[in-house]
This record gives structure tokens, C-alpha cells and sequence, in this order.
């Protein structure tokens, strides 16, 4: 049994479940709830939801993705009789309890393609799951799909003041190739370019796959 849980975007996760892995899947509409809430957490200009609506319905070229942390926990269960205490006292019936599993959408990103220039288009992730590798594996399963679509570059933009996000991206080879001026309309801070130049090129297909090993060691 599995369901979603919607996570408060101010709520840091909960540390009384066992977190099993992080996955990360298509985004589809159902996910559009989650998605907005880490969205209005993460940016001063929100898209609005109709924006992925269009993305997941009407643009053949974008691709949407959201990571997903399954987590297990103990199921609800009823009150137990007399005498369902007094069999498994006596070893008839077992104490384990029912389990369920859940995942919440913890990231999300998308990434557009025009001819063989792939471009992400947003990523965030969920305040209370910063640093915790979720970003950097949305951007790998980017890359990969860039890959798969057989882009020759791929480019994003980044504000000037987000070295975090530079730096992860330098660590997967971008590099900065321009400035658009006051480019953010909230503050009307600067973006820097990023790039992948020579993305279709064995050489870079090898370090994405040495990153991608230790970003999953016992894959």
C-alpha cells in the first residue's frame, strides 16, 4: 500500500521514519499540488500552476521530473480483543505490525529542448531537504535525458547569488559563459550563463558517469 503525503514547504522532515531511497520519476499532473507548494517555498516569482499544466499537457519538447523519498511506516490498526492479545501471548498470531509505504515529493525540475540545445529551465527542492544530495540527483537524471535526446549543449541560468548552485553545476561541468543583466524581475539581479560545451562528447559522457557512481555508491 502506498500514498503521497503533501510536505508543509516550512515543515523539515521528520525523523521518526525510515527513510528507504530517493527516486526520481516524470512529473505528472496529479504531483502539480506538491510541486507548488515547494515552488512558492523556493522562488520570490512563482510560476503559476497553470505554467505546468502546459508543460506536462502541451509541449512536447519539455521534460518535468520530481523526486519522490519513499519512506516506511507502521500502519494503523484497529484495537485488538482479549483474546487477539491472548494469542499472540501464547506465539498464534504475529506482533509484527502492518506496514505502509509513502513518498513525498522532496524536488522537482524541468528542461526544455530546442533542436540540440537542452535547457533546465527550473530545479528546486524542498527546504527542509536542502543539502542532501536531492538537487544533485534531479540534475543527474537531467543530464541523462539530455544524453538520451542526444544534445550537443545543455545551459541554464543561475543567480549571481547562488554559489551553491554554481558550484554543483561547475562540479558537472558548466561553465559560466555570460551575465544577463537584471534578468530577475523581483530584484532585478544579474544570471550567470552556465554551459555544458562539449556535452556530446565521450570525454564528458565518461566524468558523468564517474560523478553518477559516487552519487550512488553501491549502484
Amino acid at each position: 500500500m502506498s500514498s503521497q503525503v503533501v510536505l508543509n514547504p516550512l515543515q523539515a522532515p521528520s525523523t521518526s521514519e525510515r527513510i528507504a531511497s530517493i527516486f526520481v520519476t516524470p512529473m505528472s499532473l496529479d504531483d502539480i499540488p506538491a510541486v507548488m507548494a515547494i515552488e512558492r517555498a523556493s522562488f520570490p516569482r512563482p510560476w503559476p500552476e497553470r505554467a505546468y499544466r502546459y508543460e506536462l499537457t502541451e509541449n512536447p519538447e519539455a521534460y518535468f521530473v520530481v523526486a519522490r523519498a519513499y519512506e516506511i511506516e507502521a500502519a494503523p490498526t484497529a484495537p485488538r480483543s482479549h483474546w487477539q492479545r491472548l494469542a499472540q501471548r501464547l506465539g498464534l498470531q504475529s506482533r509484527a505490525p502492518a506496514q505502509r509505504a509513502l513518498y513525498t515529493i522532496v524536488g522537482f525540475a524541468g528542461m526544455w529542448m530546442h533542436v540540440d540545445e537542452a535547457h533546465i529551465a527550473t530545479i528546486a527542492t524542498h527546504p527542509g531537504w536542502r543539502r542532501r544530495g536531492v538537487g544533485e540527483r534531479i540534475l543527474v537524471n537531467l543530464l541523462r535525458e539530455a544524453q538520451r535526446r542526444r544534445a550537443e549543449i545543455v545551459t541554464l541560468e543561475v543567480r549571481v547569488s547562488n554559489i551553491a548552485a554554481q558550484q554543483l553545476y561547475r562540479k558537472y561541468g558548466f561553465e559560466e559563459v555570460g551575465r544577463r543583466k537584471a534578468y530577475y524581475q523581483d530584484n532585478r539581479e544579474d544570471a550567470l550563463l552556465m554551459t555544458i560545451v562539449h556535452f556530446n562528447t565521450p570525454e564528458y559522457r565518461a566524468q558523468l558517469d564517474a560523478l553518477e557512481r559516487r552519487l550512488h555508491p553501491s549502484g
